[in-house]
Formats: structure tokens, sequence, C-alpha cells
């Protein structure tokens, strides 16, 4: 068992079929030098990546991950990943962490200028501790994410439906959040559309329906969301996805942002706004998101 550590992956073409790819694998020391200047990952961020929740050796929802970790391939015209290796390579990962939990990232990259391409590899590591901010929740700003809700569909080659690894302007309304004293940001479109969180989905909850932002327009599809939304109508709640207007922020009974490694947050308040926390369905869905989940 180890804390943290990394593997490089040989890529296999994606019709490539065999049982075992476990000698495509080479583990490299997590602290040490393992890219090459030329890598465009770190030059222009030129790549995709997916971030998994590991509880206690188990990696949660690997095929939906994987899954969208080749769309966003497919949006950057990236060569398609094997999925099999990929999900190899995620439980050999898995089952060296410590008890407790730990997040796996899986990063595809263009490579290194003029070749050769791609590169790809998976770290591990423990994940930071969330308890606090499950329990006690995340005052949120709203900020405008600069593009109206039909730019994805107008302007594709913006990869707004990916996940890249250029996530500068994440990083930056998260300080943005942080200078307006909130703990996180909800971007809306410019023509005043709730679209998501820079690391998280968000769900709404009115009544007893809950809603999430309909995933086009540039919003990556939560694979934490759809994993809430299978507990919720499995308890019998409507769940559904809408346009959602900015001002409807303010009137939800209850919200949340949700990802992965964080889970379920509670939203306390929005734009200064406080919004009402349900405490008890919180604590129930992340015992849910801490289950062992496909």
């Amino acid at each position: 068992m180890t804390r943290r550590f990394a593997l490089m992956l040989d890529p296999v073409a994606a019709d490539e079929q065999r049982d075992d790819y476990t000698d495509t694998f080479t583990a490299v020391d997590a602290a040490a030098p393992a890219l090459s200047v030329g890598e465009l990952s770190t030059q222009r961020g030129d790549g995709v990546f997916e971030s998994i929740g590991v509880v206690d050796g188990h990696a949660q929802e690997v095929v939906p991950h994987l899954e969208r970790l080749a769309h966003s391939a497919r949006l950057c015209d990236l060569p398609a990943p094997n999925l099999e290796q990929w999900r190899q390579a995620v439980q050999h990962a898995a089952a060296r962490l410590e008890a407790g939990e730990s997040v796996i990232k899986l990063i595809l990259s263009r490579g290194v200028e003029h070749g050769p391409t791609p590169t790809a590899w998976v770290t591990a590591a423990p994940a930071a501790d969330f308890s606090a901010v499950r329990r006690e929740g995340v005052k949120v700003v709203t900020l405008d994410r600069g593009y109206d809700l039909g730019a994805a569909e107008r302007a594709p080659w913006l990869l707004l439906g990916a996940k890249t690894l250029s996530y500068a302007v994440n990083m930056a309304a998260l300080r943005e959040a942080q200078r307006r004293g909130a703990d996180d940001a909800v971007f809306l479109s410019s023509d005043g559309f709730v679209l998501e969180a820079p690391t998280a989905s968000l769900i709404l909850r009115f009544g007893d329906r809950f809603t999430t932002p309909a995933p086009n327009g540039g919003i990556l599809h939560g694979t934490t969301q759809l994993s809430v939304y299978e507990h919720l109508s499995a308890r019998g709640f409507d769940v559904g996805y809408d346009r959602i207007p900015a001002a409807d922020l303010t009137a939800a009974d209850a919200a949340w942002l949700v990802s992965s490694v964080r889970l379920a947050a509670p939203v306390t308040a929005v734009d200064g706004t406080p919004l009402p926390v349900d405490l008890a369905l919180t604590d129930e869905l992340n015992a849910y998101l801490l289950s062992p989940r496909d």
C-alpha cells in the first residue's frame, strides 16, 4: 500500500483488444520529473483529464469517467483512448492505495510538439479532507462566464463541453470568489442562465423537485450529479434538467455543489443572500456518495 504514486501509460489504439494491458503501465516516482520540457500539456494545457474519487480502495463511477474522457478526447481531436487499458490502469492504481479517501487522475495529452503523441498517465494521491465543507457548506457568488447559452453549438472550437487541462479560467474564478468573501462560484451565461461551478455541478431543490442546468451550452455533464439523481429517483423524488434563470438561484429551497472528490457541499448563500440548508438530506447524499458505486 502507498500514499502517492504515478503510472505512465503507453497508449494502445482504441480498437486493439486484449485481456491484459499491465505491460503498458510503467510506475514512476510521483515526486520525480517524468515529462519532457516539450510536453504540450504543460506548455499549452493541450489535453484532457478526469478525477476519480476512491473510497477504501474502491474507484467510484469508473465507466462514466472513462466515457467522459473519451468524449473530451473526441472534442479535442485527440486519439481515442483504449477504455479497457485505462480501466485496468485505474484498478491497478486503486488496489495500491491506503484506506480512506483518495483521488485518481487520468491525463491524456497531445504529447510532445512534433511527436511522439499522445502522452498518457495516471496519478494517485490522498484526497483533501472535505468533511468540514460537507457539513458546513459553501457560500457562492455568481460570475459571468462570458458567453451565451448557444455558444457551444455555434462555436464548437471553444471546447466548452470538454474537460480540458486548460483550467486557468476556473482557478481565476475561485480566486475572484474568495476576493468577494465567498468560498466558490457559480458561472452564469452572458444571457442570464445558470451554468455550473468551476469544479462542480449545481443541483437545486424546489419543493420535491430537483433540477440542474441542462448539459448543453458548454456545461460538463457531471458524473456525481448523475449518481445523485439515481439516488434521488430511487427515493421517489422528481429530477430533471432545465434552463435555469439566474434569478431562480436565491428562490431555491436548497442547493448543492457536487463533484467526485468533494462530494455534496450544501450552498449556504448566493451573492450574500442566505439559502436554506437541508442538513439531513446532505448527510444522506454524502453517505450514499461514500458508498461503493460502479
